[in-house]
């Protein structure tokens, strides 16, 4: 008999921090075995198509280093010393030391800490329901999104823009900011489609030649934090010559005169100077963008990862209503369809009983908070207790030192649920093992396209590892509030509620449909009928001091860094980390092609596609600090420095060196990450991580 009649095909979401949330066909080799992974042929967006490390994610799932048994610290923080434990004995200990925490200095002490490992709304999210049971301190999700979600919703009202399918439906396809290739390849998919079919053109917009850089007709490389002066020079250019859409400005936009009025003096020669460019690039783009009325701007983002990168976004979405793309299939713009979905979470999240007088903590900022910064404790006690599900801090935060130094404070319990023995598992007191998404059930939204997605449970976990769900179950039993709305459910009657009250049948209709496309019409989804604003217009005038925005702090947190700073219409405001004597470099920490944050660093091929921790350096610059390919070089600033071996790279500015990543700590020579550079200071407006948005010195190690 053919070995391959047996397996069976299951579909499920890719569960990872990633816009694209792809359909996934899976095969079933037996009830715990899964073989390759591939995209769904027949949804609309995935189209077929996946990244190769989600490809080969076998390697994660039969990994021989997965993590089998609850662990609790017998030895120093951090020395690597455990011994096994029951589950029971495990979440009894975590237990008996929340409530001994909580018993000394109040409920505000305990920290539930997560993200995004897993995107699947279940698994993800339940953790808040226990947090909100206990009144522990709030969680201000900030790290990921809120730089680029703030910028865009200031202009456009809402988090939401043209069908990302349209993209093959245009006629010049401008991918900004975002190195599609390897980070949302199904962005790539639909604009080779309309390059094939309708000769559309190309432009990426980036700061070094990335992978999707290559594939472009027309490859601008600028200058980290620029990016607003090339979009200022562009709408310069397009109201100078004649190809603003007047019309539809004043029908849809706030100020268009005043816009105008402010970019006279914002010319491509100003903005050269600024980003790099040269005035012929900045000029190409302007009469290319201008003269292709479907021309949809595809906004990443990588490029608002910078203390400016609100501002960045904003003015890069000015352009489309400049030109008036907007009005046409494709043309306008998208970031990310975030906003349409609007599942109810209530029951799952236990927000009925969120007690508004309990302080948040800002998650960005995990190195101030566990070193007792008083501007990041809000005015309450110290944080002594935590439970993290679904990201790595000790890996993946700011201010890498004052992380760590946090996790090895001795008054600091710390249980962490995880896969594998990552580098904040190693600084924990207790470590959970968890299972992986195809080894539970969840549902899933795609931020960067438009469908809910079921993924069901479609192999059984090895012995040993447990659900998040399990975890925050058996915890809310043992902490008394087992008894509230919410808990006492499967994940499978969580995902009923869900779809139920979404008018999508329930876990087991919907099973059968495997995904529901929640794409708004054209009209509203191209803003034909008005903006999100309460007037309807597009704003080129932000409200930056207290405006809407999709994940805006808490009143208690009030407004972050220095918002007069703001520019009122889109304009290059030096907010940055801008580059000086003793610190002459610009760094970004850009994604590497197969990882996806810490994810996959521990597979194989993942790492040995990506070699080593390596530096990109302009070779004239290498040749100043004698430096060659292959050396050893030091990389550092006022947070810390770190050791990395120099990769010689021409296509990028002078100025500029990009680490891509992130590897473990412990691939480090001195076991400190690339994140000990970064700063966990808050940008304006909303907070964020501007984890792009660096000065550094280099110099041979």
């Amino acid at each position: 008999m053919n070995q391959h009649a047996k397996i069976r095909i299951g579909h499920s979401a890719c569960p990872h921090d990633c816009p694209s949330t792809c359909a996934l066909e899976v095969e079933l080799l037996d009830d715990k075995r899964i073989g390759r992974v591939h995209g769904a042929k027949s949804n609309s967006y995935t189209a077929g198509v996946i990244c190769a490390k989600v490809a080969r994610y076998a390697d994660r799932v039969h990994h021989p280093d997965r993590l089998l048994k609850p662990l609790v610290r017998a030895g120093a923080k951090g020395d690597g010393n455990w011994k096994e434990a029951s589950w029971e004995a495990a979440l009894d200990l975590v237990a008996e030391k929340f409530i001994a925490a909580e018993e000394r200095y109040g409920s505000e002490t305990v920290w539930p800490y997560f993200y995004a490992g897993t995107m699947g709304l279940v698994q993800r999210d339940g953790i808040e329901r226990l947090r909100h049971a206990k009144k522990y301190s709030g969680f201000f999700g900030s790290i990921c999104t809120n730089l680029a979600w703030t910028g865009y919703v200031m202009g456009t009202g809402a988090l939401r823009g043209t069908d990302p399918r349209e993209i093959g439906k245009s006629d010049c396809v401008v991918i900004w900011g975002t190195n599609a290739v390897v980070t949302q390849v199904n962005v790539m998919t639909h604009a080779i489609k309309a390059r094939k079919e309708r000769g559309a053109k190309i432009v990426v917009i980036d700061i070094y030649e990335t992978a999707t850089l290559k594939q472009a007709d027309m490859g601008l490389v600028l200058k980290p934090g620029t990016d607003a002066a090339l979009a200022c020079a562009v709408m310069h250019v397009l109201f100078r010559d004649g190809m603003a859409d007047r019309a539809y400005l004043e029908k849809y936009t706030d100020d268009p005169r005043g816009l105008e009025a402010h970019l006279a003096d914002k010319t491509p020669e100003w903005a050269a100077a600024i980003t790099g460019l040269s005035v012929e690039e900045i000029e190409a783009f302007a009469r290319l963008v201008g003269t292709t009325k479907k021309t949809f701007f595809r906004l990443g983002y990588g490029f608002s990862r910078q203390r400016n990168g609100s501002v960045n976004m904003h003015a890069a979405l000015s352009i489309p209503a400049v030109t008036g793309a907007w009005q046409y299939e494709g043309g306008g713009a998208f970031h990310s369809n975030s906003g349409i979905f609007k599942l109810n979470g209530e029951l799952l999240e236990g927000t009925r009983f969120r007690d508004p007088s309990i302080r948040y903590l800002d998650h960005s900022r995990i190195g101030p908070v566990l070193t007792n910064a008083e501007d990041a404790l809000y005015g309450g006690p110290p944080v002594t207790a935590m439970l993290i599900q679904n990201t790595n801090p000790a890996n993946v935060a700011p201010e890498q030192r004052l992380v760590v130094k946090g996790f090895l404070r001795d008054d600091l319990f710390t249980a962490v649920h995880e896969q594998f023995m990552t580098d904040t598992a190693r600084l924990a007191d207790v470590v959970l093992p968890a299972t992986m998404f195809l080894e539970h059930d969840d549902i899933y939204k795609g931020g960067g396209n438009q469908h809910i997605t079921l993924g069901p449970k479609l192999i059984d976990p090895p012995e040993g590892p447990r659900t998040n769900h399990y975890v925050i179950e058996e915890l809310g039993k043992r902490l008394g509030v087992s008894d509230m709305p919410g808990f006492g459910m499967t994940e499978r009657q969580h995902i009923d509620v869900m779809l139920e009250k979404k008018g999508l049948g329930n876990f087991d209709s919907f099973k059968d449909q495997k995904w529901a496309d929640m794409q708004p019409e054209f009209d509203s989804a191209h803003f034909l009928k008005g903006f999100g604003h309460p007037d309807g217009k597009f704003r080129f005038k932000p409200q930056w001091n207290g405006g809407a925005a999709p994940n805006k702090p808490p009143r208690s947190m009030g407004i972050f860094g220095p918002v007069a700073q703001l520019p009122e219409f889109p304009d290059h405001v030096d907010l940055i980390e801008v580059a000086d004597a003793a610190h002459p470099f610009r760094l970004a920490t850009s994604p590497a092609r197969n990882f996806l944050n810490s994810t996959f660093a521990e597979t194989p091929v993942s790492r040995e596609k990506e070699g080593r921790p390596e530096l990109l350096i302009h070779s004239e610059d290498a040749a100043e600090l004698g430096i060659a390919t292959g050396d050893r070089v030091e990389i550092g600033n006022m947070r810390g420095e770190v050791v990395l071996h120099a990769r010689l790279f021409d296509k990028i500015k002078r100025g500029v060196v990009i680490a891509e990543g992130i590897w473990p700590n412990s691939d480090h020579e001195r076991g400190e990450g690339i994140n000990v550079l970064t700063g966990a200071d808050a940008p304006a407006p909303y907070g964020g991580a501007a984890v792009h948005d660096n000065k550094v010195w280099v110099r041979a190690a």
